[in-house]
């Protein structure tokens, strides 16, 4: 969620909704390579996988979600400094979805007003944590947005950055400053803390932890009984297990893994992520995705070779699409028949 460039602010002002081409997979070629640490990788990541560039042109792309099935589906996507959620389908390749996606102010609101992190509700809606207009929404049928939150105990949230439902209907989400034009010192900011929250099918939010300094990316174990949330902390940048105790709540969280000896080898710290069916974490780090098994060891990177923010699943778990700095990516997944 970092950019810091004056060249960026000019583009951002000039050209809000500028259209990356609508060029094939093919025609971008790959990127990087895959690091496999174990074996047990192999049978995630076929031996030979190479990491494709199927879009390119992005500021700063973030929070991937697939919609739809495999024949008629297509990505989703944000673009946090153009403000703009963009879409991608195999057919059609890159179109503008949304503008504005997540700031619908009047004045400037530094590098990251946009939607962030996206996911569907358990009605398939889209839903949005949004920097510059501070909350959590969803698109309604027929168009428009209904704020779903934005404030905790009367004060504004800060900037609400990734999300996640259970299967009961709670949206669980992260709370960080990245969103705020100066981030944790910007005047405009009402909560001294970062939280982890839930947000009940009824509408009531419930503070979940303060645990992490800087928490980001969030997901479920396939059985629910665990939230992971990474943390964004130079300082400590790790990937949390919480556990989910009956009443929605989290017990005491400990470290899943520690990306520090990764530090200053690329650029990055652990940010978005999702959890495979196998129970297989892949979360967004140094450089590239990192592969973690529940019980913490780490079976490979995904390594793109820059800051790389997110990654989501496509229909049958059969693709991971990876958004990394000014590229849109895909990886098969499983091995080859």
């Amino acid at each position: 969620m970092r950019y810091h460039c004056l060249f960026l602010l000019i583009v951002i002002t000039l050209f809000p909704v500028l259209r990356p081409s609508k060029a094939t997979g093919a025609d971008y070629g790959t990127l990087g390579k895959i690091e496999r640490l174990n074996s047990q990788l192999n049978d995630v990541i076929a031996p030979g996988t190479k990491i494709e560039v199927i879009a390119k042109g992005f500021t700063w792309s973030e929070g991937p979600v697939w919609v739809g099935n495999r024949d008629t589906g297509h990505l989703l996507f944000s673009d946090i400094p153009r403000n703009t959620i963009f879409k991608w389908s195999e057919e059609n390749g890159i179109e503008v979805f949304m503008n504005p996606s997540g700031y619908t102010g009047v004045e400037y609101y530094g590098l990251e007003p946009g939607s962030n992190g996206l996911t569907l509700d358990p009605n398939g809606r889209l839903t949005l944590c949004e920097h510059g207009d501070r909350r959590v929404s969803v698109l309604t049928p027929g168009g428009g947005k209904r704020t779903l939150v934005d404030h905790y105990n009367g004060k504004r949230l800060n900037s609400p950055n990734d999300l996640v439902f259970d299967r009961d209907g709670n949206l669980f989400f992260t709370d960080p400053p990245y969103g705020l034009p100066n981030r944790e010192k910007d005047p405009r900011r009402e909560l001294d803390f970062c939280g982890v929250y839930r947000l009940s099918p009824q509408g009531q939010l419930t503070l979940v932890s303060t645990q992490l300094d800087r928490p980001n990316g969030i997901g479920f174990s396939p059985d629910q009984t665990k939230l992971y949330v990474a943390q964004s902390d130079p300082s400590n940048p790790i990937w949390m297990s919480f556990p989910v105790l009956e009443d929605k709540t989290l017990g005491s969280g400990s470290v899943l893994y520690d990306a520090k000896r990764f530090m200053g080898e690329y650029p990055g710290l652990p940010d978005g992520l999702a959890v495979h069916s196998s129970g297989l974490i892949f979360g967004s780090g140094p450089g590239g995705i990192y592969i973690i098994t529940p019980e913490g060891q780490l079976l490979g990177r995904i390594i793109t070779g820059g800051r790389t923010s997110n990654c989501a699943f496509g229909p049958d778990e059969k693709e991971l699409f990876i958004t990394a700095d000014s590229y849109l990516c895909r990886v098969q997944i499983g091995r080859s028949e």
